[in-house]
């Protein structure tokens, strides 16, 4: 009767994804360095930190990050290593404000809004994504050795602002070996 068989606590069926699996997979947010995080355009200082979160958490809509006074945010991520970045979540509200456009820029530390004309890494067209599961897959040949990430939220659905509850980042983090001389 059964469709599909279940091993080693893993549901092999199609696009199922074991909720405690998921939440570590997506533990890159314990490896950034969030004294040095900064966000662009946010509305209220330090809130472009809070959308870094445990995944189980995504849900907390009391924490969020707003922008300013246009669609434009800009996310300056370090990293305490080396990330394997394999894959992206961006949550926001079921409205025009939930970003409709997220451009990478991989290991270009203190980016600014100027800096945003040069060719990203990686460009993704968002969907609306509310419950915090839509999963967008980075290029990891491009995005293997990633000390710093920009995420440039470009634009939206069209609002005069853009609102985050949550971003996840899944990869495979390694530490930097200093050499001392």
């Amino acid at each position: 009767m059964s469709g599909h068989g279940h091993g080693h606590g893993q549901c092999e069926c199609e696009g199922h994804r074991d909720p405690v699996e998921t939440g570590v997979e997506y533990g890159l947010y314990k490896k950034i360095d969030h004294e040095r995080l900064e966000c662009l355009n946010e509305s209220s200082e330090g809130s472009g930190k809070l959308v870094f979160k445990p995944w189980e958490d995504r849900q907390d809509r009391t924490k969020y990050v707003e922008s300013d006074d246009e669609q434009e945010l800009l996310f300056n991520i370090p990293f305490t290593g080396n990330v394997k970045l394999k894959g992206i979540i961006v949550m926001g509200e079921d409205d025009d404000t939930h970003p409709s456009e997220m451009r990478l820029y991989k290991n270009i530390p203190h980016m600014s809004f100027d800096d945003t004309g040069r060719e990203p890494d990686q460009v993704f067209k968002l969907n609306r994504d509310i419950t915090g599961e839509l999963e967008y897959t980075t290029k990891v040949a491009r995005f293997s050795s990633v000390y710093h990430l920009s995420i440039h939220i470009s634009k939206n659905f069209g609002a005069e602002i853009s609102k985050i509850y949550y971003i996840g980042l899944r990869g495979e983090w390694s530490e930097v070996s200093l050499i001392m001389h």
